[in-house]
């Protein structure tokens, strides 16, 4: 005969009842289930990993406007925040940020398109820069990221964009085009701002770092 799982609130009594679970005076078996159900609800998925590149480069300023003005190019605005998998922020995390410019080349004598961030008190972050290009080696538009913090794994990704070409509009089925990509979920869509004049494609980019 195939057994059914417990549920959590059979997880729960069952423990009650053997004595390997207690509850408090100030708390009951409802109060504990719903602690428990809160804490589970809270509780988020690492950030897929995915390759560091060539181009990377140490000790890039901290300055989080990676576009200057007159810059060509779409601009983008990147903003989100830094948990761990129980889902606390992590305040003063390191984020090292890189990309191509518009037309897909990387400044390797200098430090354009690079910045050095530390997320705030609820560890939030933002930037803005412009749409980065695509370029012969890779096959998607994509900003990396090297993010680290006290007591967590560091974690090294890429963020890629829902309306690149590659995608034709439907990246959780062909994300797979560009091999690097191990997840659908670091494919973000993009939503357009702006006035006609100056049109920006804000990106919403949270990180989950596991702790150690």
């Amino acid at each position: 005969m195939r057994r059914h799982p417990l549920t959590r609130r059979d997880l729960l009594l069952k423990g009650v009842a053997l004595g390997s679970v207690t509850v408090g005076p100030a708390l009951t078996v409802s109060d504990s289930l719903a602690a428990w159900q809160s804490e589970e609800a809270a509780a988020r998925k690492p950030t897929a990993w995915n390759e560091l590149g060539p181009f990377y480069k140490r000790k890039a300023p901290s300055n989080p406007n990676l576009r200057q003005p007159g810059d060509p190019g779409l601009p983008v605005s990147v903003s989100g925040r830094v948990f761990d998998t129980k889902g606390s922020a992590l305040r003063a995390a390191k984020l090292e940020i890189w990309q191509a410019d518009h037309q897909g080349h990387y400044d390797l004598d200098g430090y354009r398109y690079r910045a050095t961030l530390t997320a705030g008190s609820s560890g939030e972050y933002a930037f803005t820069s412009v749409m980065p290009g695509h370029y012969p080696a890779r096959v998607c538009q994509h900003i990396h990221y090297v993010v680290t913090a006290p007591g967590c794994k560091p974690l090294t990704t890429q963020l890629y964009f829902a309306t690149d070409p590659v995608f034709e509009g439907d990246p959780a089925r062909n994300y797979t085009r560009d091999p690097l990509i191990q997840s659908a979920g670091l494919v973000r869509p993009v939503t357009l701002t702006g006035d006609p004049k100056e049109v920006v494609a804000a990106v919403s980019f949270e990180i989950v770092l596991e702790r150690l």
